[in-house]
């Protein structure tokens, strides 16, 4: 089966993969996820197995390359505008996981030590133009 398909992209979570691949099949194009449930029982191997792999029909391939491409990568706020960086303007923010403060940090050692999720972790927005974080 796996001749006939090709890989389009890959996430680091499955929640994401399905997201996405949802939006393919919603325009027509087959999909399979390969992985999800190797990262589903431990999100810690993600990066080892390379993460969920979306794969589209090769016929499919270019489509859905297009299709996901024209889908931002950069967050929105609650009126669904993108965020604007304080620092330098631009609209390419994304959310990202901060261990800038004592609280974030303590919980990532301990589960670091303790071989557990993170049971808190800050998230912020970083921008990727000038590289600034902020809430």
């Amino acid at each position: 089966m796996e001749e006939n398909f090709r890989l389009v992209r890959s996430y680091q979570y499955s929640t994401e993969a399905q997201i996405f691949s949802s939006k393919l099949e919603s325009e027509g194009i087959k999909v399979y996820l390969r992985d999800t449930n190797t990262v589903d029982s431990n999100p810690i191997w993600s990066n080892a197995v390379g993460g969920v792999k979306l794969f589209v029909e090769n016929q499919d391939f270019e489509k859905a390359n297009k299709i996901l491409s024209e889908i931002s990568q950069y967050s929105f706020d609650e009126n669904n505008n993108l965020i604007q960086c304080p620092n330098c303007g631009a609209q390419e923010a994304e959310m990202v996981t901060s261990i800038k403060d004592l609280k974030t940090l303590f919980a990532f050692v301990f589960s670091l030590l303790f071989v557990l999720m993170p049971f808190y972790s800050r998230y912020r927005y970083k921008c990727n133009k000038c590289k600034f974080e902020f809430n």
